[in-house]
């Protein structure tokens, strides 16, 4: 028997700063968010962010909290809700972090029978700290709890045309009625070194103008490459002017160098050049939540205001759009359907 396992980020399980550090523990103490020695690890997210962040984080999340709970958690339900009316077989949902957790998703799936599951990882593009760290933890448990369970994973879709068809189509609805000077597709940011260590070839990556569009091996867990060539292709199929769009990474944390241009500074650089109306969407993210609820549409707002913009639209994610859920629904239709 078959049955899917959607996976997407997590959140916290309110806006109380202790479930909050609760949440933030798991998350940077994975070794795949913050690749450094446990030792080193613990030392700076137990030792200093756990005792300065989560009060900070709190009060960023009673901004955009929902009355059902967390936005992100809200929609992901709603997205597999949705999908179970266009499918025949057990869909379970699962957070990498907080709850439903893994774990859960796939103890239900089991009691329900079944003993092939599609693993689906709600991230366009590969990165250690996004589909790598979710393919790895349910592999783990599969063989310690569930041996005779075959595990089955969507591979990244950054550059599936029905997906670049469902975000194109997403943007063009948004920004129907509304003049813009540019357009910035703000993708979420991670250490430079973590390009590097995703680079199969040890060699080919250098983080320069010309590696993301130069053909390698590479290019397959390179996240880097991936989001530049979601926006390409969004673009192309827009008929964008290549001075009317631009790509930049958000949500950087700590002193080592991320992927730049970072987007808060191209925001304010973008107002004081004398751009007027911006529109930015975030195409790292499949569900809205606090990266692109707070980050982008409250603070990156109120940057451009403050730099001499005048309207910024942030367009939402894919949610639970009808041409997404039919989209992912036929993905998880042929699986089924394979021999």
């Amino acid at each position: 028997m078959k049955g899917v396992l959607l996976v997407n980020l997590g959140s916290p399980d309110s806006t109380n700063p202790k479930d909050v550090k609760r949440y933030l523990d798991e998350f940077l103490m994975d070794e795949r968010v913050i690749d450094l020695p446990w030792l080193l690890r613990a030392l700076i997210v137990k030792g200093i962010v756990l005792n300065t962040r989560p009060k900070k984080s709190a009060e960023a999340y009673q901004k955009i909290w929902w009355d059902e709970g967390s936005p992100l958690i809200v929609l992901s339900k709603r997205l597999q809700d949705k999908i179970d009316d266009h499918t025949d077989i057990p869909i379970a949902l699962a957070m990498r972090y907080g709850s439903p957790s893994i774990a859960d998703g796939l103890k239900e799936l089991h009691e329900k029978g079944v003993t092939q599951v599609l693993l689906m990882p709600l991230y366009p593009q590969y990165a250690m700290a996004t589909t790598e760290t979710i393919v790895v933890l349910a592999k783990e448990l599969q063989a310690k709890h569930y041996p005779k369970m075959q595990i089955d994973t969507l591979p990244p879709f950054y550059n599936n045309p029905a997906y670049i068809k469902v975000l194109s189509n997403s943007i063009q609805e948004a920004l129907k009625d509304k003049e813009y000077d540019h357009l910035l597709f703000s993708y979420h940011g991670v250490p430079e070194r973590h390009i590097r260590k995703s680079d199969i070839t040890n060699s080919h990556c250098k983080l320069d103008k010309s590696c993301c569009v130069t053909p390698s091996p590479a290019h397959e867990f390179c996240y880097r490459h991936q989001c530049y060539e979601s926006t390409r292709l969004v673009a192309e199929r827009l008929n964008l002017p290549e001075n009317k769009y631009s790509t930049s990474f958000q949500s950087r944390l700590g002193f080592d160098p991320w992927l730049q241009p970072y987007t808060d500074r191209t925001i304010e650089r973008f107002g004081q050049e004398g751009v007027k109306n911006m529109a930015v969407v975030t195409p790292a993210f499949v569900s809205d939540c606090l990266e692109t609820l707070e980050e982008i549409a409250m603070e990156g707002e109120e940057i451009f205001h403050e730099n001499g913009g005048k309207d910024f639209t942030t367009i939402p994610c894919l949610n639970d759009r009808e041409d997404w859920v039919q989209t992912l629904s036929t993905w998880i239709n042929q699986w089924v359907n394979k021999p």
